[in-house]
């Protein structure tokens, strides 16, 4: 092992100069074949990783590339792995004078950054070949698309660090590299590489950087003219508390810098918020937690565009709007989604199509860029701006017949969007319906209330002349399917309980029989439904839990009661999930469940591939 840096007497000595007189080269060559970073290296010694890595290459420490035959010698392998080693001076690179382009993967899929950016990877690896350049894949996923044989032309199965892709980068002699592809593990390495001489083609690091940097986003918004909803920074908990005071409960809470919406919550109280800067986050000026008003009953959405403004063009296309079903707070990896929007008014959309062109010059977007909006009447405000793929490109390229990402990539490489034939939004004739999919059944007794955290695990597409019946279909794939008929149980909270009558009324039209508790049954009473009246589960028996496990039950309709859902209510929840029951659990999915379920009586269940309703866009 390293021994610590080198005492204080000795402090005007570059530390890893004493290492390395005092050692010698063997023990950073012994360090770097055990597997200890430049990072390491530089913690244990008390320097800096830049120092590091300039010592290695100075004294010519650098790693050879070793040779995985992917067919095995049964027959010669035109796409070759390679893993980096210390332990020998045998290189086995192909070396090639073609233009070469890195793309930069995921890494380890994890909820929030998984297989939609692995898409968009593989998409931009195509993309390029047919452009004439050699690709070069750097990624350590093993259960990817990007890393098979025949995606690229080379693939480097590393860690996604800034060690490793610069002697990667360097070795390959790369005339550029895309950083924007592979979600949030490779941007965070944008400014590093290009501070290391890396050509990152596409929307500029810095540009990037004034999206993701909250203060410098907000100047930029307002310097735009375009609205956002209040909000603030807080290194700690008094300015947290301040910040929420000045913006008004609820407010948004989270990280700065956080992937898949992690430590994010919403909070109504200053205990809710002093808990949550105690025990869920660590502050400081450099992670600053973000405080952001939310927008109750606000209906979110995604705008995906590509633009070749950073490559000297000026066409901006806007590849689709996304409506979430879910009103705001669902993060967008976890909302249903429907596209083309279903409910919008053409003023709001109009607005949002502005303030996406706007922002897209502003910040000289070569590529791909996403943009969050928050919509309630006609007021619209802006919530987040990603110059860089979403998790929504691939379903939007699917849903539009065009390849957003390939399209990206091209422009990425100096090509504008007039040349490749892409000018004009394409309105689709149908509606598409996103559907995330969920493994809570793998997790017995765990809430699916969805919040600003995300948790799905996937996602599924269903298609349709309208969209009651592109929804059916999403849930038919995405498990369980809507019922056909049968009893719905129907318990929400108080401010939901007069919401939740017409969404009745229509189930009972369409000859479902209803069942309640008793505040939600008076209420539907009321409105002439019939309902048959149950126990609270804590109040006796028949209760729902004794329905469902029965098989009685063909729907549950339960919105949470509050912040702190009650016992009961999960327990209600986890036991539909269990007994494969369709369960909504805001009024907006229940609304479009029974819509689809109309649909369907109506209609019939009819189905068409994905190239005829292309077919009808052309």
């Amino acid at each position: 092992m390293l021994k610590p840096h080198p005492p204080a007497c000795q402090s005007q000595l570059v530390s890893l100069g004493w290492v390395t007189m005092s050692y010698g080269k063997s023990l950073l060559a012994q360090a770097k074949s055990f597997g200890f970073s430049d990072r390491q290296i530089a913690a244990l010694v008390g320097s800096t990783e830049d120092e590091v890595r300039a010592l290695r290459k100075k004294i010519g420490l650098v790693p050879s590339y070793r040779l995985v035959d992917t067919c095995a010698a049964e027959f010669e392998a035109y796409t070759p792995y390679y893993y980096s080693t210390y332990d020998t001076d045998d290189d086995e690179i192909r070396k090639t004078d073609a233009k070469k382009v890195m793309i930069l993967g995921g890494g380890p899929n994890r909820i929030g950054q998984g297989i939609e950016f692995d898409y968009c990877c593989v998409h931009a690896a195509f993309a390029l070949k047919e452009l004439g350049f050699e690709t070069i894949m750097v990624n350590s996923n093993p259960e990817t698309v990007s890393t098979d044989y025949d995606t690229s032309d080379k693939l480097f199965f590393e860690p996604l660090t800034l060690e490793d892709v610069l002697h990667i980068y360097e070795r390959e002699n790369c005339w550029g590299a895309i950083a924007q592809f592979g979600g949030q593990t490779p941007l965070n390495l944008a400014l590093g590489l290009q501070k290391n001489g890396v050509n990152i083609i596409g929307t500029s690091p810095q540009n990037i950087e004034i999206a993701e940097d909250r203060k410098l986003f907000a100047a930029m918004l307002d310097r735009l003219k375009i609205p956002q909803p209040p909000n603030g920074l807080a290194t700690n908990e008094e300015e947290a508390l301040a910040a929420a005071k000045n913006i008004g409960y609820p407010v948004l809470v989270r990280p700065s810098f956080v992937l898949g919406g992690r430590a994010m919550q919403i909070v109504y109280s200053d205990d809710e918020l002093r808990y949550y800067m105690r025990h869920a986050v660590e502050a400081s000026p450099e992670r600053p937690v973000l405080v952001d008003k939310f927008l109750e009953e606000a209906i979110e959405v995604d705008v995906d565009a590509v633009a070749d403004i950073g490559v000297g063009g000026n066409t901006i296309v806007i590849g689709g709007f996304l409506e979430h079903i879910e009103f705001a707070g669902c993060h967008s990896g976890d909302a249903a989604m429907v596209l083309p929007p279903h409910s919008l008014d053409k003023d709001v959309i109009e607005t949002m199509r502005q303030y996406t062109h706007t922002m897209s010059r502003e910040l000289q977007v070569a590529g791909l860029m996403n943009v969050q909006f928050a919509v309630k009447g006609k007021h619209v405000w802006v919530l987040e701006v990603n110059p860089r793929a979403s998790r929504t490109v691939p379903f939007v390229s699917k849903a539009i017949g065009r390849p957003l990402a390939k399209l990206a990539a091209k422009v990425m490489t100096g090509k504008k969007l007039t040349d490749l034939g892409f000018t004009e939004e394409i309105w689709p004739k149908h509606f598409s319906v996103k559907e995330s999919v969920f493994s809570f059944s793998k997790f017995p007794g765990q809430d699916i209330l969805l919040g600003p955290e995300m948790r799905s695990t996937g996602e599924v597409m269903g298609l349709g002349r309208d969209w009651g019946m592109a929804y059916a279909k999403s849930q038919m794939a995405a498990q369980p399917p809507l019922p056909a008929s049968g009893k719905v149980f129907i318990s929400v909270r108080d401010s939901d309980k007069v919401k939740v009558v017409p969404i009745a009324r229509q189930l009972v039209e369409l000859g479902f029989t209803l069942c309640a508790t008793n505040g939600t049954a008076k209420v539907l009473q009321a409105a002439g439904l019939p309902v048959q009246l149950l126990f609270k589960v804590q109040e006796g028996r028949p209760n729902i839990l004794d329905l469902i496990k029965n098989g009685e039950i063909a729907m549950v309709i339960n919105t949470p009661s509050g912040q702190s859902p009650r016992a009961d209510e999960v327990k209600i929840r986890t036991a539909a999930v269990l007994h494969r029951i369709s369960i909504m659990t805001t009024l907006a999915s229940a609304k479009a469940a029974a819509l689809g379920i109309k649909t369907l009586r109506d209609r019939g269940l009819k189905v068409h591939s994905l190239q005829e309703f292309h077919a009808q866009l052309k």
